[in-house]
């Protein structure tokens, strides 16, 4: 019983995949996965230009590739019009390679990353979990592919489009039509007047005999 209600719990906690198959999330969360890997270099090397090199194949190479934040904050400013990450420079000093991811993850959530796909900076830095790195850049990959802003280079097949249930975009038209609505169900208003009402954040004044 205790089992089930830990399984129960881990689920929960999990939350939505977002746009991307059931069969590739689980994948991901499973283990590092050397055929996204591929993919993901490829579409990082199409998005932002041969300038960022390629690594070598496997985990490692990966992991150095990104560990010092430069290609990630190449990525995410591809990706947006106003270059989140005004300033990209490469060093060997540690705290300044994590800073830069620190910006990278930062500009990914203001993108449209939610924090349940974002991997945390030791998770590349030290290596900890680079199935959370592939399963971040797999959530961006989507969310560019469903803005459809023009700003993403690859093959959107690559990707899943993100669920956009929560998205609503009225027009000024619609809203206006909305006010009348609104105002219709309160009532009519006409011939009422304003005696007796008092301005806003003013208490009515009570005078004692």
């Amino acid at each position: 019983m205790a089992a089930q209600v830990k399984g129960a719990s881990t689920m929960a906690n999990k939350g939505p995949s977002y746009g991307m198959s059931r069969q590739v999330q689980d994948k991901i969360e499973q283990k590092y996965d050397p055929e996204l890997e591929v993919r993901l270099v490829e579409w990082i090397v199409t998005q932002c230009g041969s300038g960022v090199g390629k690594p070598e194949a496997g985990k490692l190479g990966f992991q150095t590739w990104l560990k010092d934040g430069c290609v990630l904050c190449e990525l995410i400013n591809t990706l947006c019009k106003d270059k989140p990450v005004k300033k990209i420079q490469s060093s060997s000093m540690a705290f300044k390679q994590m800073e830069q991811v620190s910006q990278f993850l930062n500009a990914a959530e203001q993108y449209g990353v939610v924090k349940t796909d974002m991997f945390q900076t030791v998770d590349l830095w030290e290596g900890k979990d680079l199935a959370a790195v592939q399963r971040t850049l797999m959530a961006l990959g989507s969310i560019a592919v469903t803005k459809d802003e023009g700003s993403f280079r690859g093959d959107p097949s690559w990707f899943f489009k993100k669920a956009q249930e929560n998205r609503r975009d009225f027009s000024e038209g619609q809203l206006k039509e909305g006010k009348n609505v609104i105002g219709l169900q309160m009532g009519s208003n006409k011939g009422a007047t304003q005696s007796g009402m008092t301005g806003y954040g003013r208490p009515r004044q009570i005078m004692n005999p």
